[in-house]
């Protein structure tokens, strides 16, 4: 049984047909890369799969419920969680603050319970558990306008781990770092989404990446799927190469 099932998805902006018919099946504890050139379709896809903008027809399905109409925090409610390219943090709260806050509205907690949050020692305790699978637990007393990029992208995709997703969109996560900090984001991403028995969902412009990472890889082109696979299918699918490369053969980096 799928995870998710996004069926003939289409978002148009007048004449604009950002998301023109994308049908999409994602699979129980996967990595997917969501890749193509820049104006693809790819973050409108993830801001109709988390209901951030409404679609123009279609319909999605996650874990067997029509969550077509549902608003965002629905569909956090039932499961799914989203970080983002510019990184969505309380810039002048701690890194623990941050997460704190995230497991506050999933357990439903209002402002008050927030004033007394230094007394919330399981709030606290579960805060410093997600920030340790992400490696942060050195920084959790550190204001999240103070930390490196790298521990930035970390933080926002561990607030949204916070929420207890079954699927992870991330939104270009490696976006705005160097090469050996890549590869430790997505090892620490990786790790949690596979230990947690999570699904992930990643647009990514690093084709070292996403073959790397992925154990299966959509491609978008002009708002439609051009071709969908494992690594080695799409680094052996001509048509995927000549529409993103315009050259013969071989999927490079930074395609």
């Amino acid at each position: 049984m799928s995870l998710l099932q996004a069926t003939d998805l289409k978002k148009y902006f007048g004449e604009t047909r950002a998301v023109d018919g994308v049908s999409l099946t994602i699979h129980p504890r996967e990595v997917v890369s969501l890749i193509g050139s820049n104006g693809a379709g790819k973050t409108t896809l993830i801001n109709l799969l988390t209901g951030l903008v409404p679609p123009t027809s279609g319909t999605i399905v996650f874990r067997g419920r029509d969550i077509t109409s549902l608003p965002v925090g629905e569909r956090i409610r039932a499961g799914i969680a989203r970080s983002f390219q510019l990184v969505n943090l309380f810039d002048k709260l701690t890194a623990l603050d941050n997460v704190r806050l995230a497991i506050f509205a999933r357990e439903g907690k209002t402002g008050t319970a927030w004033a007394h949050a230094e007394r919330d020692t399981a709030a606290r305790d579960a805060a410093l558990e997600v920030l340790r699978a992400f490696g942060l637990e050195g920084k959790a007393a550190i204001p999240a306008g103070g930390l490196a990029q790298g521990e930035r992208k970390l933080l926002d995709v561990a607030v949204a781990y916070a929420l207890e997703p079954t699927l992870l969109l991330l939104d270009e996560p490696t976006s705005g770092v160097g090469t050996r900090e890549k590869s430790r984001i997505m090892n620490t991403i990786t790790s949690v989404v596979r230990t947690g028995g999570l699904t992930a969902v990643v647009v990514e412009h690093d084709m070292d990446v996403v073959f790397t990472y992925s154990d299966r890889i959509v491609v978008m082109h002009q708002g439609r799927i051009l071709a969908a696979g494992t690594p080695e299918e799409i680094r052996e699918n001509a048509l995927v190469t000549k529409t993103l490369l315009g050259q013969g053969e071989g999927v490079a980096p930074d395609a």
